[in-house]
């Protein structure tokens, strides 16, 4: 039987090893229908684990996981009814039109021939992918071959829908388009765990967001609350050359921060200070650059960036993720 509960998610204390590897050490979050979560963290968080605790590719250790009102180890085939997942490369058939993708899915998923036409339609148009349709998927740009996977497992509506990495090495505009899709299903009442790499894409999207590591759950909150946790706004300035480095530091005097270490600034080849007044700061260290005429490349204003976050949160930057093959499996 369902368990009652107003959340589509709900993970409480789950803890799984892989031998020696404690990849998750007692996670809980929920995240209530129709809403987008997102799941950040760096390689080897636990990001995947829970991801595959969640879809009943494994077994927790210990704790409970609800999927859509369903224990996801007493009730698994409930469960796998229930959800829809992707990963960062499309399952499809490069020999087979996106039309006759869709309608092999919905055939698998138990639809007579007749009712896989017809879905696969219905879903090409809801997709805007009705010409694409004709076409075989190994002709398809990273955006198209993503809405096509996306659509085959809309071929029976779930309750969840796990991304996982949805938009990694797509162009901006296929990337758009996904994000597009996202809004889409949560309009609909489906509920989505998205995992990113990408801060503005948690931001855009996301209801709220935790942050795993080392098997926890360290953060959670809006995308902005995050950013917050990390500092307010900063100036970045870059002097036209590194020599101009101890000048412009100079020149700055009381804007620097108290923890200033210019072997820092000579690395990056840029000062970063704080801004807590936003563009009156940058007004402030341009007009006392100015005045000990020291030439910039850049100055901007500058909001923390995911490894501003990660770095803060984690005491690590992210790192890129090609395959994931930091993470246990």
């Amino acid at each position: 039987m369902p368990f009652p509960t107003d959340a589509a998610v709900v993970v409480e204390d789950v803890h799984k090893s892989f031998k020696d590897v404690h990849a998750l050490r007692g996670i809980s979050f929920q995240a209530p229908k129709g809403s987008v979560l997102g799941i950040l963290g760096p390689n080897g968080a636990g990001k995947t684990t829970t991801v595959k605790v969640l879809s009943t590719l494994i077994r927790p250790d210990s704790g409970r996981a609800m999927i859509a009102g369903y224990d996801a180890v007493r009730n698994a085939p409930e469960v796998r009814r229930s959800i829809m997942m992707t990963g960062q490369f499309a399952a499809l058939d490069n020999a087979l039109t996106g039309r006759e993708n869709i309608e092999l899915f919905a055939q698998l998923m138990g639809l007579d021939r007749a009712s896989a036409k017809q879905r696969a339609a219905d879903l090409l148009e809801e997709f805007d992918l009705v010409e694409a349709g004709a076409r075989t998927v190994a002709n398809y740009s990273g955006g198209m071959r993503r809405r096509i996977d996306i659509a085959c497992g809309l071929v029976v509506r779930p309750e969840v829908v796990f991304l996982d990495e949805p938009t990694t090495g797509l162009d901006p505009r296929s990337r758009q388009s996904v994000w597009n899709l996202v809004q889409t299903l949560k309009e609909q009442g489906i509920t989505v765990l998205l995992t990113t790499q990408y801060l503005e894409e948690a931001d855009l999207l996301s209801d709220n967001i935790i942050v795993i590591d080392k098997g926890s759950v360290i953060a959670e909150g809006t995308a902005d609350q995050l950013k917050a946790r990390t500092g307010a706004s900063f100036c970045e300035i870059v002097p036209l050359s590194a020599e101009l480095l101890g000048p412009a530091a100079n020149a700055l005097g009381n804007l620097l921060p108290p923890d200033f270490r210019f072997d820092i600034a000579k690395d990056n080849g840029k000062i970063a200070i704080p801004a807590p007044r936003g563009s009156a700061t940058l007004a402030e260290a341009l007009r006392r650059l100015d005045h000990a005429r020291i030439p910039l490349a850049d100055i901007a204003l500058r909001r923390p960036s995911l490894d501003d976050v990660f770095l803060s949160l984690t005491g690590r930057p992210q790192a890129a993720e090609p395959g994931k093959a930091g993470e246990p499996a």
